[in-house]
């Protein structure tokens, strides 16, 4: 698979890649990014869809907690914006 725009960034801006590193873990250890976690492991889970290698997530729609493919699901949410 081809790297994307933001991967090619953080390739050539190494110090960059080191910030967005320590925000996301300072992040995950949050309250809020740990309610996250939670929530997103056990809507896979419940989907059937958790650990299997399907690549396949759930993503969190206005209709509800939906199947949809990881790459489509992170690149809608900006999670590697």
């Amino acid at each position: 698979m081809a790297k994307g725009r933001t991967q090619k960034f953080y390739d050539k801006n190494p110090a960059a890649n080191q910030r967005r590193l320590k925000q996301q873990t300072d992040y995950q250890k949050t309250d809020k990014g740990k309610a996250l976690k939670i929530n997103a492991n056990k809507a896979n889970k419940e989907l059937g869809t958790y650990g299997n290698g399907d690549n396949l997530d759930a993503s969190h729609t206005k209709k509800g907690i939906r199947l949809a493919s990881k790459k489509a699901n992170r690149a809608r949410k900006g999670i590697h914006a």
